[in-house]
């Protein structure tokens, strides 16, 4: 295996997957995961709540996004759908130009809070979704080590969860959801519940991971400094139900560091979403 390097960000992927970094035919403009006029709505016993109205939008190969929305705007909804555990009520989600209509092991999934096995050591935990999936364990376990090491987990391999920060359980757990390979990785707010420090601390090592990596991450967020620290791009949920009202480039050059946060440009991006969430999510 290549050792892992951000000159060499697909020495991660065993050779035989080198072709997931190429857009598939089934994607000729290059996006790997497209949502077209998605609409959901949960029935109750007082009827129906839209959650989402006619979600419309592109994630491209290599690429991280955000997403950015009020509470309640359908953010963890449409990652359900594109996870394939939630059949939408209109429109279709695709990976790489076919339908998804239930899980599937190109499909990486990072949650709130990670929900490690305690009876598992950090190692054990990281290859479940390999061992659920049949591979090869050796390369997997290898690709694991590889990535712990990566983020600062070198020496806690053989720890259980419960001699971990929460911190370092986050990271397990991004780690886990990474290890079998998948074409994107889905992160439903994962550091929402951690302390400011080390929140952002975690942004670091995730930007450390991605850059090695190279995968397709959709990060679901309500702090608008991590996701334009984090991404690519930026969009913006309106209200419930939700759908896209703004886009925005993020051309920072890359790797960022604390220090970009105190730049001009990020201060301007921050300000610019700031001001429209404002005005035309929230109505303020």
């Amino acid at each position: 295996m290549s050792p892992l390097s951000f000159e060499n960000p697909s020495g991660l992927l065993p050779p035989d997957r080198e072709d997931r970094l190429i857009p598939k035919a089934g994607s000729p403009d290059g996006s790997l995961l497209e949502a077209r006029e998605v609409t959901l709505v949960y029935r109750t016993k007082r009827g129906g709540i839209e959650a989402l109205a006619d979600l419309t939008l592109k994630i491209h190969t290599g690429e991280f996004v955000s997403i950015l929305g009020p509470s309640g705007c359908g953010k963890s909804t449409f990652l359900k759908i594109a996870s394939g555990l939630l059949p939408p009520t209109r429109g279709t989600v695709f990976l790489n130009g076919a339908p998804v209509t239930r899980p599937s092991p190109n499909v990486g999934v990072v949650f709130q809070k990670p929900t490690l096995m305690p009876w598992k050591t950090v190692l054990q935990n990281t290859l479940v979704a390999a061992q659920s999936l049949h591979l090869d364990l050796g390369k997997s376990q290898q690709t694991a080590l590889d990535y712990l090491r990566l983020v600062g987990l070198g020496k806690f391999v053989h720890n259980y969860p419960y001699e971990l920060s929460g911190g370092m359980q986050q990271r397990v757990g991004i780690v886990r959801g990474l290890v079998h390979d998948p074409d994107v990785l889905l992160m439903d707010e994962p550091f929402g519940a951690l302390d400011a420090m080390t929140r952002e601390h975690m942004i670091l090592e995730l930007q450390k991971l991605w850059m090695a990596a190279k995968k397709s991450v959709v990060f679901i967020t309500h702090s608008i400094p991590e996701a334009v620290f984090l991404s690519d791009r930026v969009i913006v949920l309106s209200e419930r139900p939700g759908r896209v009202v703004k886009e925005a480039g993020v051309k920072i050059p890359r790797p960022r560091d604390i220090a970009t946060m105190a730049s001009p440009e990020f201060g301007s991006l921050c300000k610019d979403l700031r001001e429209h969430f404002s005005q035309f999510v929230l109505g303020a």
